[in-house]
């Protein structure tokens, strides 16, 4: 049963795994965890529970994939060579993630509601879809989990996407 979620997921997120600029967030981090494991979590357990709601999952997972897609380590990068972005962060960078991911992706309007309003009520866009709830609930979530149990990383659907590319390669 899981090894069939895992790949469901895969199927609609593989533009966005397996894309070169995707595959940098590997070197960024979240909080104690890269933007690679943080993003495909969030899409994964919002897509468990979009699949229960009867959502669209296929969105959730591409919008969730990409809602940190900032590209930059906001821990140095933001503290050295640009403070107000830095300070700011956490209000910024939903619109930073939206303008990267619609200038790689093709997104449909679902994906960029979840994108751009990940972040209420930190930001004032409030979400207008139950797909972009579900992933800022999720987000907020697993960002706690994350923040405060640093041993989230060892998920197998991490290790199940590991394998697959490299039997793949």
């Amino acid at each position: 049963m899981m090894e069939n979620d895992f790949e469901e997921f895969i199927r609609y997120g593989e533009d966005v795994l397996y894309h070169p600029i995707f595959l940098t967030q590997k070197r960024y981090y979240h909080h104690t965890t890269t933007l690679y494991d943080h993003s495909i979590l969030v899409a994964y357990y919002s897509f468990l529970l979009g699949k229960k709601l009867k959502l669209d999952t296929k969105s959730i997972v591409r919008g969730a994939l990409l809602h940190d897609f900032f590209l930059y380590d906001w821990h140095k990068e933001g503290l050295k060579r640009h403070y107000k972005l830095f300070k700011k962060h956490g209000f910024t960078h939903a619109k930073r993630s939206l303008i990267n991911a619609d200038f790689y992706f093709l997104l449909n309007t679902i994906e960029k509601d979840i994108i751009k309003k990940h972040m209420f009520p930190l930001n004032i866009f409030i979400p207008t879809t139950a797909e972009s709830w579900v992933v800022n609930i999720i987000d907020n979530y697993l960002t706690f989990n994350e923040y405060f149990n640093k041993n989230i990383v060892n998920h197998p659907l991490l290790k199940y996407i590991k394998n697959r590319r490299q039997s793949n390669d």
